[in-house]
């Protein structure tokens, strides 16, 4: 570390998705177990430098060696500063990454988050690089200390892995098989982060709703969200993501059946072709996708249903595509993931001779347009509406009219809504994070709505909860959010907002 009589300094920046997230969350955890403190996330001068990578796309390299080359200067001016690499994109190129970065320090794998600390120390110790990957899990992640990004909402794994054996998919291989957790060891978490101001939490797994598989237990996903609401104070409950062959209508009636379970579900469906979906090894065709969906929607008519979608899988021809077109305007998606296909070294596909690119760009841009015309169809349905939103945190704009803060409604749609001047119209203090505004849809946008009701004389309401409450003694220095549990959740403090469950962006290229 730099020369400093302060403990020293981390980064963790996350490449990825919401798994990657969450063991960010573990990471930083591990570090600061360990006496390290967490420096600004865009901050030059931290101690250690972690990279949490992803491998499901073929710019994840590239991303990651844009930020190492950037850190190399850095490291080379601040003689003592480490950089780790881990995650999906560490465990699947090991020693290559030395090879191609030798300034790297450590490089360890998704089965050993636990081995972090001890490799820095090992590498500062011998002044030589450690590289650390095992083949199969050793320690649980949801065991181990977390610093979570958010005060209000916390992700909770039920499981690590997949059974699954997509042709485009390196997720298996990288992750490893199913593992599931005991339902108590669950519940217990949920109610840890309950207790320290979480009023939201969502369920993560590669495949949640096969959950219980390992243990015996088919309909323990479905079991698993009725207990959810059973527990005091969680408000919303979310959950991702499901596998259409293997969701059952249980499910839709825990969904539908529990309060604080959210109208709101984030199914992949990569392609609306049978023929190309058998080519993926995607076991459900597209007639029962849309089965799932209108039963979804029978149980909760404004259920948000986001998905994923690949575009020019080798050997789709316009027929195909066609199917896809055909199914994302049966399914009114309220907002896709839409990737460009991206050849994996190591999944069967790979072999496989790709497309052109220039009739995969065009295919693409032709779904986005469809996407985008339902996505606003889809917000318009909600103009004038009244809503109930959990305010986010870091998510506010300022305009010349009003200050607008951020919340999600319980579809998890976007809703930036605007606050009166002052104590606010119920006299109960401007909303803080982790509070429950109520207000009118003045205004909608393909992707966000807009709620300008508290200028309009429309309605405003907020109802303070015991998040806000965190969120305000974090803000005094008088509450750390959490000093440890046995289910791993501390310590804890909060660092910035997530978002959960629903796409944040709707296109992504290649």
């Amino acid at each position: 570390m730099t020369d400093t009589t302060l403990a020293p300094t981390y980064v963790v920046r996350t490449l990825g998705c919401q798994m990657n997230v969450h063991d960010s969350e573990h990471m930083a955890g591990l570090l600061e177990g360990a006496g390290y403190t967490a420096a600004e996330p865009d901050a030059e001068t931290a101690d250690v430098v972690v990279i949490n990578t992803c491998a499901v796309r073929e710019n994840a390299a590239t991303r990651l060696y844009g930020n190492l080359g950037q850190l190399a200067s850095k490291k080379a001016a601040r003689p003592g500063m480490q950089i780790a690499v881990g995650g999906c994109l560490a465990q699947k190129d090991r020693g290559e990454i030395l090879d191609k970065a030798p300034w790297v320090d450590v490089v360890f794998g998704t089965h050993n988050i636990d081995v972090l600390p001890v490799l820095l120390e090992r590498a500062r110790h011998n002044a030589q690089a450690q590289v650390e990957i095992e083949e199969s899990l050793k320690v649980f992640p949801s065991t181990l200390p977390s610093k979570r990004d958010a005060i209000a909402s916390g992700w909770v794994s039920i499981s690590v892995g997949c059974n699954n054996t997509c042709t485009f998919c390196i997720v298996p291989s990288l992750r490893g098989k199913e593992r599931d957790r005991r339902p108590g060891e669950i519940l217990a978490e949920v109610e840890a982060l309950v207790a320290q101001g979480a009023v939201e939490v969502t369920l993560l797994g590669q495949n949640v709703n096969s959950y219980g598989v390992e243990f015996g237990d088919r309909g323990a996903f479905a079991k698993l969200l009725r207990a959810c609401g059973q527990i005091e104070g969680l408000e919303r409950v979310r959950f991702t993501s499901p596998h259409p062959a293997a969701f059952t209508d249980d499910v839709i009636e825990a969904m539908a059946e529990t309060p604080n379970v959210m109208p709101s579900l984030h199914m992949p469906l990569q392609s609306g072709s049978d023929r190309v979906l058998r080519a993926m090894r995607r076991s459900y065709r597209s007639e029962r996708f849309l089965g799932i969906i209108d039963r979804v929607r029978a149980a909760m008519p404004d259920a948000a249903i986001t998905t994923d979608i690949i575009v020019g899988f080798p050997g789709e021809t316009e027929e195909d595509f066609q199917e896809t077109l055909r199914v994302v305007e049966a399914a009114r998606f309220t907002s896709a993931f839409t990737f460009q296909y991206s050849p994996r070294p190591g999944t069967p596909a790979y072999e496989l001779e790709p497309l052109p690119k220039a009739v995969v760009q065009e295919r693409f841009e032709r779904l986005i347009a469809l996407q985008d015309r339902i996505t606003l169809e889809d917000s318009e349905r909600f103009a004038g509406r009244t809503v109930e939103l959990l305010v986010l945190d870091g998510h506010g704009r300022k305009d010349d009219a009003s200050a607008r803060m951020s919340g999600r409604e319980t579809g998890n749609r976007l809703v930036h809504f605007s606050v009166p001047a002052g104590d606010g119209a119920d006299g109960g203090g401007a909303p803080r994070p982790g509070d429950i505004v109520t207000v009118d849809v003045t205004k909608v946008a393909p992707y966000h709505l807009i709620a300008d009701s508290a200028l309009e004389g429309g309605t405003y309401a907020v109802r303070r909860t015991r998040a806000g409450d965190t969120w305000d003694a974090v803000q005094r220095g008088e509450h750390s959010h959490g000093d440890g549990d046995s289910c791993g959740t501390g310590p804890s403090t909060p660092a910035g907002p997530v978002g959960l469950g629903m796409p944040g962006l709707r296109r992504v290229d290649a």
